[in-house]
């Protein structure tokens, strides 16, 4: 059986010790806050980041790995490995896809290189299963068949607290930004192919709130879905608040909190809640 190296990026919001135990190669994104950049999950924890959100969230930034990193990394792991699966961030949002894959063919290593078309939990969960594929014996081009289906079961939503950080980042346009501003309105965003898309425009964030709720029972009773994150930027509080009231309503269901990965954190602001699954 072929000795596989997994690969992933740090928008996948994996645990430090499921990387460990896994011996999966993280490659981490940069987050730029008050002008100082910092190697997510490296350089600062994703509570210290949140902090540093909070007070100098006006301008944040982010950045994909050097590739170089890529490059390094994998002429180490083709002296260890017979091959890699890398699973990334959606390619419509950053260049790491594509970074991984060139950096691939110029080292000679042989590494699946697969788009999640999303991130955060939905990302680390295709990695998880794909090695509970491999830890259960199955050959590799099922493991990968199984793989590349993913990127089409996986949904995330998203409520944003800053409209200003999602228009200097290019996620929502100047009149989206202006027509939610004046009329007090809240957004839910949702990934569609890999984009993140405007689902919903709302009043009040109660009745937001309620719509993503009805969102989450849909899915529920379509996919009979058994576990859903529940992510949050910098406010546990309030994921504790939504984890209470959805298993009130679908008390069979595991609701996990995570704390929403940084690098999307910088683009939707301090206070942000989100929910992702993976069907089937």
């Amino acid at each position: 059986m072929k000795k596989i190296a997994w690969i992933t990026d740090s928008s996948s919001g994996l645990s430090a010790e499921f990387i460990a135990e896994k011996n999966i190669y993280v490659l981490p994104l940069n987050v730029i806050v008050g002008g100082v950049s910092y190697k997510e999950n490296i350089d600062l924890t994703t509570e210290a980041f949140y902090e540093k959100l909070k007070e100098h969230g006006e301008g944040a930034k982010t950045s994909q790995p050097a590739f170089g990193e890529f490059i390094e990394l994998y002429e180490q792991l083709k002296e260890e490995y017979d091959c890699g699966i890398a699973i990334h961030a959606s390619s419509e949002l950053t260049g790491t896809y594509q970074s991984s894959v060139e950096a691939a063919r110029q080292t000679g290593f042989p590494v699946e290189v697969i788009d999640s078309r999303i991130g955060a939990y939905a990302l680390g969960k295709m990695v998880s299963r794909g090695i509970e594929l491999e830890e259960a014996g199955t050959a590799y081009e099922d493991i990968l068949a199984a793989l590349r289906g993913y990127p089409e079961k996986a949904e995330m939503y998203l409520l944003p607290q800053s409209l200003g950080q999602l228009k200097r980042s290019g996620r929502l346009s100047t009149t989206q930004m202006i027509f939610a501003s004046l009329l007090n309105v809240f957004l839910i965003l949702a990934f569609d192919n890999g984009k993140v898309v405007l689902k919903d425009k709302i009043r009040t964030k109660r009745k937001a709130e309620k719509k993503l709720f009805e969102i989450i029972g849909m899915a529920i009773d379509t996919w009979r879905l058994e576990e859903i994150s529940i992510m949050h930027a910098g406010v546990p509080s309030e994921a504790q608040s939504w984890k209470q009231r959805l298993e009130q309503l679908h008390g069979r269901v595991v609701f996990k909190i995570e704390t929403l990965v940084p690098v999307a954190g910088v683009h939707t602001g301090f206070g942000t809640m989100a929910v992702s699954w993976l069907k089937g």
